[in-house]
């Protein structure tokens, strides 16, 4: 009985409420429709890889429930273009009903060939949505520029597996590879004809060299990046360029071109100089939005740097910039920019030599606990051992190491075992310290009053006081009124040095980090 009284009731609701509904009555669409935009640009794209998926609201302003008898793009089915409308997929929509005063989505993404079009390297791809047709039909434009490029990845086995790269294995006998190949012969100068693509780690083998000249933009997938193996090499031929456009640089970023990804983070892996690599030199060139920027193994050669680093920058890295671990390096007039841990870390030693350059790090995208520049000479393997090696050298020269943390340069010495070396020497150089809390008033490592390690260097308490153009945004040109100002010192310094950055001269006292200083216009 009860069984039935509950049946009976929800029937009578579902009658009542049908009862009382008003029946759902459209009228055609008068082309009174409006739009969030009126042309929808979809950003660029490589070849045969997909867009990100652009929106476009489309709203009706009257007081009228209505039927749009047609939603298609310009190309119909031929369309390079690919449409979601109100939850449909497809390119042609037939009699969608729109509320009054409502409004829907319609949600826009590509995927074109450029080969499928005739000459050229890019070109400007275009369609439209159409609403209606007739008198009444609008339009909304579709825009997307096509660019050609080289693709670089591992190849795929028939069992469905992705060729790997070795990286070692360990006690157990148990292998540790990376998704990544080795470059042939025929792919190892890149050039600026296109831009290059990565896929995996791209690997520089045994006695090989990777070329890439001036004005070559290297983009990298998700968990991407480039390995110089043992006696390989990396040259980067960047050279100084004279527009906005650092048209002579090389840059090296990731794969996805829309501007929101502009400044993000971690998009990539590393370009990683592994053990044994020798003789690398990179000119003139941007690494931003890595994992880690560059990746130092330990060097084989006491006299010759595996790596020289001249007029580059480094910046938007997740963890660090530079991390060179016993690695011998030189760097001159470079940029260490914003990093999620530190923007330098010399780690386990090694030899360094580092002139005219900025570390300066306002990170912003969560709380960063290293500072800007950090330098051991041992590291702790977890299991309660620890591998100890002598930092032989880390020599700054008419630099600066600032950031938003009040101390930025931090070192960490091998407690148990005294016989390892610490050497570093800072000369004409302005460093942030600011040790409001006396933690380091007695420690000997920052005796800053010995002109023997800390020759001619200025403590900065106010970033301000260095004037910094954007910091935040990665711009560490320096203003007028900065302290860094003809504090540096170049009498007998080596060609790289002798001109900023920017390729002005540096004065006999110069400007210390890796610009001259220079006036900021209210449009900077």
């Amino acid at each position: 009985m009860k069984k039935f009284l509950y049946t009976f009731l929800i029937l009578s609701i579902a009658i009542l409420w049908s009862s009382c509904r008003k029946d759902f009555v459209t009228v055609p669409s008068s082309g009174q429709l409006q739009f969030s935009k009126d042309t929808v640009f979809l950003d660029t794209v490589f070849t045969n890889i997909g867009s990100s998926t652009y929106n476009l609201k489309v709203y009706n302003r009257t007081d009228d429930d209505i039927r749009i008898p047609r939603i298609q793009l310009g190309e119909g089915e031929n369309s390079r273009y690919r449409l979601n409308v109100d939850g449909l997929a497809g390119k042609i929509f037939e009699d969608v009903e729109l509320l009054a005063n409502d409004s829907m989505f319609v949600f826009v993404e590509t995927t074109i060939d450029i080969n499928d079009f005739a000459g050229g390297t890019q070109f400007l791809y275009t369609d439209a949505i159409e609403f209606d047709s007739g008198s009444n039909q609008q339009k909304v434009e579709l825009v997307t520029l096509v660019q050609d490029a080289v693709f670089l990845y591992p190849q795929q086995f028939s069992d469905g597996t992705t060729e790997t790269l070795l990286l070692g294995v360990d006690d157990e006998g148990n292998e540790t590879r990376i998704e990544g190949f080795f470059l042939d012969d025929t792919e190892l100068n890149w050039t600026n004809e296109k831009p290059y693509v990565v896929y995996g780690y791209a690997a520089v083998g045994q006695n090989k060299i990777l070329t890439i000249d001036a004005g070559a933009r290297v983009h990298f997938h998700a968990n991407s990046g480039l390995i110089i193996g043992n006696q390989g090499s990396l040259q980067v031929n960047g050279a100084l360029s004279n527009t906005e456009e650092q048209e002579n640089e090389v840059i090296f970023e990731g794969d996805r071109l829309e501007p929101v990804f502009a400044d993000v983070p971690g998009q990539w892996g590393t370009i990683w100089l592994t053990n044994g690599s020798v003789n690398s030199e990179i000119n003139y060139a941007t690494i931003k939005n890595a994992t880690v920027g560059i990746l130092s193994d330990k060097s084989d050669d006491p006299d010759n740097p595996m790596l020289r680093l001249n007029n580059s920058k480094i910046y938007n890295s997740a963890t660090v910039g530079l991390l060179a671990r016993t690695a011998h390096i030189e760097a001159n007039n470079s940029v260490f920019g914003n990093s999620g841990q530190a923007s330098l870390y010399l780690n386990l030693g090694g030899k360094y030599t580092f002139r005219h350059c900025t570390f300066a790090n306002y990170w912003s995208n969560s709380f960063r606990v290293f500072p800007t520049v950090l330098i051991d000479n041992y590291i702790d393997l977890g299991d309660g051992t620890e591998l100890f090696e002598d930092l032989v050298q880390a020599d700054f020269s008419n630099c600066i190491i600032d950031g938003n943390n009040a101390i930025e340069l931090l070192f960490d010495r091998a407690e148990t075992n005294s016989a390892i070396e610490l050497n570093y020497n800072f000369k004409n150089s302005l460093i942030k310290f600011d040790d409001f809390q006396n933690r380091f008033t007695n420690n000997e490592l920052y005796n800053f009053s010995n002109n023997t390690i800390f020759d001619e260097v200025d403590l900065v308490l106010n970033s301000n006081t260095i004037d910094f153009k954007n910091p935040e945004n990665n711009e560490f040109n320096i203003g007028e009124n900065s302290v860094a100002i003809g504090i540096g010192s170049t009498p007998n310094t080596p060609l790289e040095i002798q001109f900023d950055i920017l390729g002005f001269a540096r004065a006999m006292m110069s400007d210390v980090g890796a610009y001259n200083h220079t006036t900021f216009s209210d449009e900077d």
